[in-house]
């Protein structure tokens, strides 16, 4: 049935014009949800991928007799096993973990302040890179010879663990030390799309001049800002990368653990690059609920075919809205199935809940516009232009990102 509609909704929407085909759109997306609620389908993920971290033979050489600081986090694992226990007991020297936000064991909420600690299990020095000490200091790395990175981004620009590897690999090479990069899928790899960051919008969330969607795993990353010489002073750091196998840009890749506590499933995962946006408005996304970043409302809008309550959880202490009923959309479903065929970011949601809030939707403008890396997509919402004139606007940008990205792609491309 799901197959019927899209045929039938592509069909009609060839005929529209673009206003009208906007408001079927949302039609469609709603109707989409009710059916989803009630109808299963199967979701192929690839299987037979190896993990940079899993080829042990390319890397252990590497570290033998060298002193070693693990920049990692939970999704630091190899199978049952967390990639520092697997270092420890073949006898690499590690002298201490560095983490991201989130923390080394990923509970802290977003943007909270997360101290520097000792692993209880291992007894090594946990040095935090977020908050105010974003980048390793001199003497945090003088007794290290490689900083290896293992963290599972998702391939949002504003994700900020691709932030913490553009300060560690900084602080490399102005103390001359090496980074090994252990490569993992980007989840979000089978596409680009999303505005190009502007000029005077560099902030934690977003660090480069690169979309909203960049479609590049972290070792290919970490080679484009070698590369193009985004490091401060232009300094290039020693840089290798051990690269996954059978993976490639058009493979659907199912992450093993959550890479934070906002992103459970897959279906946030899928959706979080379309829906962050939100951080910056009047509209919740779910957190402190049991589907972050897969329904969006409010106490603003007094219509939906869902609503939830935030609440204090792990990884969202004090959420938006706290305790007070949010009237919307679960997106889950939608999300998981949906998103994956559109490869693209979905603006109908900030479209409709624009309309819906009547005005009273971008609260945090400058937040907002770190997020999209500009302030012309926030300008573009509020005059209410269509959907197919913002992604217009992307285009020039777009096309010159991808040409610049294939010089850096280390796996097949997904066109």
């Amino acid at each position: 049935m799901f197959e019927v509609l899209k045929l039938l909704f592509v069909k009609i929407t060839q005929i529209m014009s673009i206003r009208t085909r906007l408001v079927f759109s949302f039609l469609y997306f709603l109707c989409f949800l009710g059916i989803s609620q009630e109808t299963s389908f199967s979701v192929q993920f690839k299987t037979d991928i190896v993990l940079g971290a899993e080829r042990a033979e390319e890397y252990l050489p590497f570290l033998k007799g060298k002193r070693v600081g693990v920049v990692a986090n939970q999704t630091s694992v190899i199978g049952s096993s967390h990639l520092v226990d697997l270092l420890l007991s073949q006898g690499i020297e590690v002298k201490k973990v560095f983490s991201p936000e989130h923390g080394f064991r990923g509970t802290a909420s977003a943007g909270e302040y997360v101290q520097s600690s000792k692993d209880k299990k291992t007894g090594l020095p946990i040095v935090s890179l977020y908050g105010t000490n974003k980048k390793p200091k001199p003497e945090q790395i003088a007794d290290i010879d490689v900083l290896l990175f293992d963290i599972q981004d998702v391939g949002a620009r504003f994700y900020t663990y691709i932030s913490t590897l553009h300060y560690v690999m900084e602080a490399a090479a102005e103390n001359n030390k090496e980074v090994l990069v252990l490569d993992r899928p980007n989840p979000n790899g089978f596409y680009v799309d999303g505005p190009v960051l502007k000029p005077g919008f560099e902030s934690f969330v977003g660090m480069h001049p690169i979309p909203v969607v960049h479609g590049l795993t972290v070792g290919e990353l970490a080679t484009m800002i070698n590369g193009e010489g985004w490091l401060k002073g232009n300094k290039k750091c020693k840089l290798s990368v051990v690269e996954c196998v059978n993976y490639t840009h058009s493979d659907f890749y199912e992450l093993p653990v959550p890479p934070s506590p906002n992103l459970p499933t897959m279906s946030a995962v899928y959706l979080y690059p379309s829906l962050c946006f939100f951080e910056g408005t009047s509209v919740s996304v779910g957190r402190g609920t049991d589907l972050p970043f897969q329904v969006i409302g409010s106490p603003l809008i007094d219509s939906g075919s869902y609503s939830f309550v935030p609440k204090s959880t792990i990884g969202a202490t004090n959420p938006k809205y706290m305790g007070k009923e949010c009237k919307g959309y679960n997106l889950s479903v939608f999300g998981l199935l949906y998103v994956r065929n559109t490869k693209g970011l979905y603006l109908h949601w900030l479209i409709g809940m624009n309309q819906k809030t009547q005005g009273d939707f971008i609260t945090r403008a400058r937040f907002f516009d770190l997020l999209a890396g500009t302030d012309q997509f926030r300008k573009q919402i509020e005059k209410k232009e269509s959907i197919e004139s913002i992604k217009k606007s992307w285009e020039t940008d777009l096309d010159s990102y991808k040409k610049m990205r294939k010089k850096y792609l280390l796996y097949p491309d997904f066109e």
